[in-house]
């Protein structure tokens, strides 16, 4: 299974002439997901060339202005698109609250349902999940009740090796069990054990989400062995006071928190816009952990 994410905006509560608030659209297979939704959210989509009709599911992090200020203009554009489908949004409790009456003043009549699923910030939860994909949202530490998102593909069954299939004449009836585990027995009832039958298959891949957070060091365990992680990184070192202040992370405690995670790579966001050049965010970040690069808008990154 591939990943593709797209990062619509990279900055923190103030959105600048070139970096929007925060809002990133992952795609898997069959699924488009929403996650944040920053002002200007629908304008990156469209320059993005992102089809509105292919988002079913939002996932919005926390309840600070500029993780979720662009929904009702989304929602709002989606009806008036006509847009006939339920649109599942992971989101706090309160955000129906908030949002319920300016749904009420949507012009016409709701073809675009919105659902909401209430996110648990106190432990790891399974909020979404198929065959081959699942969504756990786990508790980071910020100002609010926040919570990161953790996109993992579930582990496919082994290869069968076809030169063991010829060398022992399996049938394609055994094919199944082998690969769920089992050994087999050959019809001299010599037993062949399942490791000789099989290839491992290849490693699923996954992608975390953490913004806004402090550096919180229960993260690394949860989302351990990611091959991308998105952490925010909204300060330099030497504004790790202020950092601290806010509960926010610095560039460094980003990287240390992909080190603490083993993470295939390390994806900076969520800048101050007190910022206008973000290379230093790469400089500070590789002196931990080398694979890290900040995010640039409009750009998509694979998995």
């Amino acid at each position: 299974m591939s990943f593709e994410l797209t990062i619509l905006g990279s900055n923190s509560a103030l959105p600048t002439s070139n970096r929007y608030p925060t809002a990133q659209v992952l795609d898997v297979p069959g699924h488009c997901f929403l996650i944040d939704c920053g002002e200007g959210t629908q304008i990156q989509l469209r320059r993005n060339k992102v089809s509105f009709s292919k988002i079913q599911h939002i996932f919005i992090s926390h309840l600070h202005g500029d993780h979720y200020y662009g929904l009702i203009g989304l929602i709002s554009t989606m009806n008036l698109m006509g847009i006939k489908h339920d649109l599942h949004i992971y989101a706090h409790s309160d955000l129906k609250k908030l949002i319920g009456p300016q749904l009420d003043y949507i012009r016409g009549e709701m073809t675009v349902i919105p659902v909401f699923h209430p996110l648990n910030f106190k432990k790891p939860q399974i909020i979404f999940e198929t065959k081959k994909l699942e969504v756990t949202s786990f508790p980071v530490k910020h100002s609010l009740p926040t919570c990161g998102f953790l996109f993992r593909e579930k582990p496919k069954a082994p290869n069968i090796r076809k030169d063991m299939i010829k060398k022992y004449d399996i049938p394609i009836a055994q094919i199944r069990k082998i690969k769920e585990g089992a050994d087999f027995e050959t019809a001299d009832g010599i037993i062949i054990p399942n490791k000789e039958l099989v290839s491992p298959p290849p490693k699923p891949g996954s992608y975390a989400f953490c913004t806004d957070t402090a550096f919180h060091p229960p993260i690394a365990e949860i989302i351990k062995d990611v091959d991308l992680l998105y952490h925010e990184a909204t300060f330099l070192m030497d504004l790790k006071e202020l950092a601290a202040k806010t509960l926010h992370s610095t560039t460094q405690e980003a990287a240390e928190m992909a080190k603490l995670a083993n993470a295939g790579k390390l994806l900076l966001g969520h800048f101050s816009a007190r910022f206008k050049n973000i290379s230093r965010f790469e400089e500070e970040a590789r002196k931990v952990f080398s694979n890290s690069e900040a995010a640039e808008e409009s750009k998509t990154y694979y998995i």
